[in-house]
């Protein structure tokens, strides 16, 4: 059970999602076309993970590309514009570059680039539920009053290396939005969050190279340092060992267990792994939400892609509780309910 960590309570201002927004590129990817480089096949890949295909970026698509088109369809869902907005909160790790902040990139392509605080979160694929509960709060702090648009939004396909079989099976690029902001109706908004992180266990899943500590150079390029590394069985175990008692322990303080859900939608790590998770919490069968099987992993882009597809089917109605849940590099975990 995590006993540290931030955890934020339910509060009178009912900061809720008005409005969801999703993207993902136009060019799929089949199991049969990222397997061949890696040496696996469409069986292998499907067998292991539940995933069928994957978007990946066109050459002159960045992050920043697919955040406003997700952003702008939450914006439209919600009806708000965006001058009215007082945060853009992108949470990405695969930003268009090191400085600004997609973020930045993001409000000035939307209209919201006068006055607007703009700032990326980098949870890995965690950064979504970071970035939700980071501008809930602050909304709140200010009294419940404005908008914020949160947005996870990812392009592994540039950080993938392609003879890697445990990682580049795994990945789509793609965007998801919400626009978060004073909630219509009593009790309805985002209940609580939890976030935590497991620091020693932060080099099951990495970038090693590109950053202050070992920069880019033609040597550090040679030994493929610029792609993404993943320990599977580690991860794997993580997720085991930590995410259910984790969700069984924040739903309990709201006096609630997995069975009370009308929703879970998880990071869409892989097929399997979500699989035996909602088996292992309990939640009701055709509860859990999934994208995976067409989109892959999109890292912080698949809790809010898989949101916008469940809010977008008619099948969440007013009342409704919601279970958003995120996991991975940092190892972090991030938990967030809302009355729908």
């Amino acid at each position: 059970m995590i006993t540290t960590g931030i955890r934020s309570a339910s509060n009178a201002l009912s900061i809720g999602v008005l409005g969801t927004g999703s993207y993902v590129p136009a060019h799929v990817v089949t199991n049969d076309e990222v397997g061949a480089p890696a040496g696996v096949d469409h069986e292998w890949i499907f067998g292991k993970t539940g995933i069928r295909n994957r978007r990946w970026a066109k050459a002159d698509e960045a992050t920043s590309d697919l955040a406003v088109i997700a952003g702008r369809a939450a914006l439209e869902s919600a009806g708000i514009r965006a001058a009215q907005l007082s945060l853009v909160v992108v949470a990405t790790s695969t930003p268009d570059q090191p400085q600004p902040p997609t973020a930045a990139v993001v409000a000035g392509e939307l209209g919201a680039d006068h006055g607007t605080a703009a700032f990326d979160v980098n949870g890995v694929c965690t950064g979504f539920l970071f970035a939700l509960a980071t501008a809930q709060s602050m909304l709140a702090a200010a009294g419940g009053d404005g908008y914020a648009l949160v947005i996870g939004a990812d392009v592994y396909s540039r950080i993938l290396n392609p003879q890697d079989r445990r990682t580049t099976i795994l990945f789509g690029d793609g965007a998801g939005a919400a626009v978060i902001g004073p909630a219509a109706g009593a009790g309805r908004g985002v209940l609580s969050n939890r976030l935590a992180s497991f620091a020693a266990d932060r080099h099951l899943i990495e970038v090693p190279g590109g950053g202050s500590r070992i920069p880019t150079t033609p040597e550090t390029l040679a030994e493929g340092l610029q792609y993404f590394t993943m320990n599977g069985r580690g991860v794997r175990d993580f997720v085991a060992d930590n995410v259910p008692p984790a969700i069984r322990a924040f739903l309990a303080e709201q006096h609630l267990t997995p069975a009370d859900l009308d929703h879970f939608v998880p990071h869409q790590a892989n097929g399997r792994m979500l699989e035996n998770l909602s088996a292992e919490l309990g939640v009701r069968p055709g509860r859990t939400w999934a994208t995976y099987e067409e989109y892959g992993n999109t890292g912080s882009a698949s809790v809010p892609i898989t949101l916008d597809h469940a809010a977008r089917s008619g099948r969440l109605t007013a009342g409704d509780l919601v279970l958003l849940a995120g996991f991975g590099g940092g190892m972090a975990l991030g938990l967030s309910l809302v009355r729908w």
